[in-house]
């Protein structure tokens, strides 16, 4: 076997799954800033997960909304802005239209 493949600091970290708060225990190389206390008292690096088997549809079996940027927020205010402005466009339509026949 080639020395020194695997990395030196290989160790026990918590992966918390953002979406639903679910932690477990593994290992892993990965750099972290944050620690938490984990269930046996002792105090473990913490790597934050967007999606883990605890919320992924294929592992659950149902489909969720996991939505950790505010895409669908962001959808929603920019679609209120075209609805108001086409509704806005519309009135004003109405209006000129009503101008018009009351003028003849």
């Amino acid at each position: 076997m080639k020395p020194d493949l695997h990395p030196s600091n290989y160790r026990l970290v918590i992966f918390k799954d953002m979406s639903n708060e679910d932690m477990f225990m593994g290992k892993s190389c990965t750099n972290t800033k944050d620690t938490v206390k984990w269930e046996d008292g002792n105090e473990y690096p913490l790597v934050k997960l967007d999606i883990s088997q605890t919320s992924h549809p294929f592992y659950t079996g149902k489909m969720m909304l996991v939505d950790t940027a505010g895409r669908v927020d962001k959808f929603k205010k920019r679609f209120a802005k075209h609805v108001a402005k086409n509704e806005a466009a519309g009135e004003v339509a109405a209006e000129a239209e009503a101008a018009e026949e009351t003028a003849e």
